[in-house]
Order: C-alpha cells, then sequence, then structure tokens
C-alpha cells in the first residue's frame, strides 16, 4: 500500500477542485480525501495498493483533466498509509493554520 500527501495551490479553491477531485478518483482503485486550507491551498491524501494507480491518477488530475489549468504549484510527500481511511471524501473542515498534520513521512 502506498500513499501520498499532495499540497496545490494556484486557483484551486472556488472553482470545483474538490469535487472534482472525487468524480475523478471514483474512476481509480484509490482512496483518501481532499480538502481546504486556510492559505488557499488544496490538501489532497491519496491511498492506494498499488502505486501504479496512485500515478496514474495524479497524473490525470494534475496534467490532463480541466483541473490542471488551476495548478500552478504541487508540493507531494510519500507518506505512511494511515489506517482507516475507506473510499474518497472532502474534508469540510479544514486543519487551523498550526495544526499538528498526523501523517508519518516515508524515508
Amino acid at each position: 500500500m502506498v500513499a501520498k500527501q499532495v499540497f496545490y495551490s494556484g486557483r484551486v479553491q472556488g472553482v470545483g477542485f474538490r469535487y472534482a477531485t472525487k468524480q475523478l478518483a471514483s474512476e481509480f482503485d484509490v482512496s483518501g480525501w481532499v480538502r481546504n486550507l486556510p492559505d488557499g491551498r488544496v490538501e489532497l491524501l491519496v491511498i492506494a495498493f498499488d502505486a501504479e494507480e496512485l500515478e496514474a491518477f495524479l497524473t490525470e488530475l494534475q496534467e490532463n483533466s480541466a483541473l490542471a489549468n488551476h495548478i500552478k504549484e504541487t508540493e507531494t510527500r510519500k507518506v505512511q498509509p494511515p489506517a482507516g481511511v475507506k473510499g474518497f471524501s472532502i474534508a469540510l473542515t479544514p486543519p487551523r493554520l498550526g495544526d499538528k498534520v498526523e501523517l508519518e513521512l516515508e524515508d
């Protein structure tokens, strides 16, 4: 199992980014969540059993989808897959600035 945490900046809030990401995720064998951040970025956590499936989803999102034009910068981190994440959802409550991220980075 593999997981990545991705931060997108650009015009990524107020354009349907989270909803389109959730719809796109339903076309892939991935789970996780997407949420708006108070600083204007969008955070994505994506988990898959197969690394190629995860990369195919990210490629489609970042390069081939209608959302690609809204993304100006991408910051990607490999993280340990958190336990208990099922399906793909839109997280409605953003973390506050300074909140501790509870994902473990991979070496």
